[in-house]
């Protein structure tokens, strides 16, 4: 099966960036185009949080950082002649923001690293590629 349209999930760790690599080249073979998306995870509100944090200042620098996570992919792309697209969510749920962007754009495939950052963070977010998986059609290619 060839896909056309493929959505790249990136959070910057040093599997997904392999990932990106790995779709990138497969893009070019087949003549895809890679819509690549970098979700800047919401801040975790407790009740206080609210008055000891700026969350426009918060939310600014997560979407800033999620942009510099995935411009060296387009930068890649473009080296290697395939169309590229970079989309930045800031949103709680990077699964769902993956599954609903592929949808959105008609993807037909979702290519992901097998799971992304380390310590606290993975504790925090869980299994993304898992929840992914589990909660759509769309074939999902999964990069270990």
């Amino acid at each position: 099966m060839m896909f056309s349209k493929i959505l790249v999930a990136s959070d910057g760790s040093p599997l997904s960036a392999k990932a990106a690599d790995a779709a990138i080249a497969f893009a070019r073979e087949s003549g895809a185009q890679l819509i690549v998306l970098s979700v800047a995870v919401m801040y975790p509100l407790l009740p206080e949080a609210g008055a000891m944090v700026d969350l426009n200042a918060f939310e600014e620098a997560a979407r800033a950082e999620a942009q510099a996570l995935i411009e060296p992919v387009a930068a890649a792309a473009a080296q290697g002649n395939v169309r590229c697209e970079l989309v930045v969510r800031y949103a709680p749920d990077p699964w769902r923001e993956i599954i609903a962007l592929a949808e959105e754009r008609g993807c037909d495939c979702i290519w992901m690293a097998s799971h992304g950052r380390r310590g606290l963070d993975r504790l925090l977010l869980g299994s993304e590629t898992q929840r992914v998986l589990a909660h759509t059609n769309i074939p999902v290619m999964v990069y270990r």
